[in-house]
């Protein structure tokens, strides 16, 4: 029988293979002793053919145009061009040149078409359909009497007599953009007070802490900035904080910091506002300075102070010179020995794997987002994107204690560096692109994305059973799309069989620590001697637009409840009640009542249903919201420093009805603006009735983190990760997954002792010498001008201050 094998069932009751040598079993033991000696033959002569290729297949997509793909360089630098010109009225300035008093273009990319003319197009893709392309610009207009930022809308694109500019105003709650909202393209401009008081402090520092910053290659401490630093845009602020410039210095804070004015566009008028120093606090600079000398100051103890900073490297640890025992070998690997399943069109960053289909794009403010889901052919989600990635800090000190992150502020997506090969990513991983604009450059980098399929060695279902065809599993094959930013974020998507999309995010990388002393206690741990990790939240916001057999749909709340019910059958013997679960749903109607958290102990979910479009059985189809690692949200609400800027973190998650001008959770202003946000998450829901309508999920993920000594050097993925699942619910008619050959179904032995039978549908493990894992290499990123030109290698110094910016900042003179 094809496709058929026995199996005999041993005493003991294990399967094995019943043991009968052939030629082709004979065959491949010999071939498994030869991997072993190094030696690949077959039979003593026949060699083992190499795998197939593992270059994926090329995608068909369902339209011949990405029209969520970013700006290619060529276009950023015609926009660039574009905006330069005199008719604009720009009076622009190149980011390098420029002072903090000129005007400057600060972030180039694509805007996304309405989505009602993607879906036309997508529905008909012929040109006609086709929806013009357009630009956001965003410049820092700091030359002006009142300096503020703007966005600009511009297109059509490409460039021509009918390309025009609009001031982009309707995807916000306030007309106005601070300019002390904005943020600093460089650290140059930062390095403009540092550079005035470090020389100041390098005698107190010298003798205090054993550092000094003189703007020297060799200096020994270094400085970082903490936000938000405005509430309403008025005022610029920021806390000062110093950290010693060694390997991972944000684990090496030191004891102080000034609170320092950075407001408008003079850096004449920026001065420091207070010093904190042990607790003590000094109005400014200048009495800081003189309790320093004249013996009022109270000063710490002597204590070890980290003088060896090498515990906060990467290096492994000697282990006193023995390594794990075995651990010189390298680990096992994934390789798909008959080729690669998946489909990919590189052009338009099509993906295709196992009925499912998505288009990719990426942004500077947030990365990777996915496009036009379909599995099976129907659409499922129209937009799968982050939002926004908060950390809101406690501590005893002025940094913790007044630190809020909105990383969006700081651009996940420009901060997307290339995969590490056989880290990041398996080896036979596929890679994208990704380019972003940056006021000094356009980066492109060629392992911004990776795809890859594995085996989870879990399979999606199995059951052991002794009736016919009820014995079997299908294997768990994945599909994952990653990225990850340098802010020490992976971002998964992960697809299955059963049409369930996982969404998980793991952190790594080093903490933002403090210094340690005991009244710390309570908002962290120490680490090393004088260093702490400090307690603080992350909540991570997605959105999800859903399109569940059409754009009409409505949110069902499932719940399940005790109840104590009296029936006639019951036994006297248990009495006459049972208590037992029952489940209540209810659709949710207005859009107020949408902003929700998951029942107590889970007993319960949310979901997207279409009404109108029901399966075999007349349920409507649906997908469900499952929460999955660590299901939070933020604990500390009210907060000036998040008082309306987060309003979306307060929540599991949300529904509103999808609207153009409701594109974004958050805005990159968003940091600075606590209480007059550009995008207040809460405005979204205004009493609309969210029945049969199209609707956005907004889904958080998170982590309380409370740190230890094992955040020590680096937190860990396999704890700090957190992750949402979109799940088939009544959508299909049964479980979909048990279309894949890729399993076996078992049958008991018609007499005791005999053999069983199994069906693995013809599908064979494939038995091939795999091609050989290519050299280690990591290229990096490559730099483009405004003219589009490729720059000069970007030196590694330069890398880091544009990675690290404000939590880094090398003093310059």
């Amino acid at each position: 029988m094809s496709g058929y094998q026995q199996l005999k069932q041993e005493p003991d009751g294990v399967l094995t293979a019943r043991r009968k040598f052939s030629p082709f079993r004979i065959a491949l033991s010999t071939a498994l002793v030869a991997f072993a000696s190094n030696d690949v033959v077959v039979d003593n002569a026949a060699p083992l053919q190499k795998c197939a290729s593992n270059a994926p297949l090329r995608a068909e997509p369902p339209a011949p145009v990405n029209l969520w793909a970013p700006l290619a360089v060529k276009e950023i630098a015609e926009v660039a061009e574009w905006l330069r010109a005199p008719e604009r009225g720009l009076n622009l300035t190149s980011a390098d040149d420029a002072t903090l008093s000129d005007n400057v273009v600060f972030l180039i990319e694509a805007y996304r078409p309405r989505k009602a003319d993607a879906l036309a197009y997508l529905a008909h893709p012929v040109d006609v359909n086709l929806p013009a392309r357009y630009a956001r610009a965003t410049v820092h207009h700091g030359g002006v009497p009142e300096p503020m930022i703007r966005d600009y809308l511009i297109g059509p694109l490409p460039i021509s007599e009918k390309t025009s500019m609009r001031h982009l105003t309707e995807i916000y709650h306030r007309d106005d953009i601070p300019y002390n909202a904005g943020g600093f393209i460089t650290q140059t401009k930062v390095n403009l007070l540092l550079g005035d008081i470090a020389p100041k402090l390098a005698e107190v520092t010298q003798e205090l802490f054993g550092g000094v910053v003189l703007g020297r290659p060799n200096d020994t401490l270094v400085a970082g900035f903490n936000a938000p630093m405005s509430f309403d845009g008025s005022f610029r602020r920021t806390w000062i904080n110093w950290r010693r410039n060694v390997p991972a210095p944000w684990l090496h804070a030191i004891a102080f910091w000034q609170y320092a004015d950075i407001s408008g566009t003079d850096p004449s008028q920026w001065k420091i506002l207070k010093v904190v120093y042990n607790h003590q606090v000094y109005p400014s600079f200048e009495s800081f300075i003189e309790a320093f000398h004249n013996g009022t100051l109270k000063r710490y103890p002597k204590r070890p102070d980290n003088a060896d900073p090498s515990w906060s490297s990467r290096k492994p640890p000697t282990m006193q010179n023995k390594q794990r025992d075995l651990d010189h070998l390298p680990g096992p690997r994934s390789v798909s020995f008959a080729g690669l399943r998946f489909r990919v069109e590189r052009k338009l960053q099509y993906i295709s794997w196992m009925g499912w289909g998505m288009y990719l794009g990426f942004d500077r403010d947030m990365g990777l987002s996915l496009w036009d889901l379909r599995f099976r052919d129907e659409r499922i989600i129209y937009e799968l994107a982050p939002q926004e990635a908060m950390a809101q800090y406690a501590g005893n000190d002025p940094m913790q204690a007044t630190t809020a992150w909105l990383d969006r502020f700081f651009g996940m997506g420009s901060a997307t560096r290339d995969m590490i090969p056989g880290y990041d990513c398996p080896d036979e991983a596929v890679y994208f692109p990704a380019t972003t604009f940056t006021g000094q450059a356009t980066l492109y980098r060629p392992r911004a994305i990776c795809i890859f399929e594995t085996d989870t060695h879990r399979p999606i279902t199995r059951h052991t059973g002794y009736e016919k065809d009820e014995f079997g599993a299908v294997k768990g094959y994945v599909l994952t799309v990653r990225s990850i930013s340098t802010v020490g974020k992976y971002f998964d998507y992960i697809f299955h069989l059963d049409g369930t999309i996982e969404v998980r995010l793991s952190a790594s990388g080093y903490l933002q620590g403090g210094f340690w002393e005991p009244e710390q206690d309570g908002y962290g741990a120490p680490i090393q001697a004088t260093s702490m990790g400090s307690l603080h939240d992350h909540v991570i916001n997605y959105k999800v637009d859903f399109d569940i057999a059409g754009l009409e749909n409505s949110v069902l709340s499932t719940r399940t409840d005790v109840e104590e019910v009296e029936q006639p059958w019951f036994e006297d013997d248990w009495g006459s009640t049972v208590r037992q679960q029952k489940i209540t749903r209810t659709v949710i109607e207005n859009e107020n009542d949408a902003l929700l958290k998951y029942p107590p102990n889970l007993q319960g979910h949310f979901s997207v249903i279409n009404q109108d479009a029901k399966n075999k059985w007349g349920i409507p189809r649906g997908y469900v919201v499952h929460p999955g690692y660590s299901p939070v949200h933020n604990t500390v609400v009210g907060s000036k420093r998040l008082l309306n800027n987060a309003n979306w973190a307060r929540y599991n998650l949300a529904f509103s009805k999808r609207k153009d001008t409701e594109p974004t959770s958050s805005s990159m202003w968003n940091l600075q603006l606590s209480g007059k946000p550009m995008v207040d998450f809460h405005n979204f829901f205004d009493g609309e009735n969210i029945t049969q309508a199209d609707l956005v999920a907004w889904i958080n993920v998170g982590t309380h983190h409370l740190p230890q000594a094992e955040d020590s050097p680096n937190t860990r993925t396999n704890v700090a990760t957190s992750s949402f699942f979109l799940a088939p619910l009544n959508y299909f008619d049964a479980d979909v997954s048990m279309e894949s050959t890729n399993a076996i179904v078992l049958n008991h032995p018609s007499e005791p002792g005999g053999s069983f039978v199994f069906d693995d549908f013809g599908v064979k493990p494939a038995h091939c010498v795999p091609a050989p894992v290519p050299p280690f290499e990591y290229v990096g990123l490559t730099a483009y001008g405004p003219d589009g030109v490729e720059t000069p290698a970007w030196e590694t110094e330069e890398l880091r201050k544009a990675a690290e910016l404000y939590h880094r900042i090398k003093v310059e003179f």
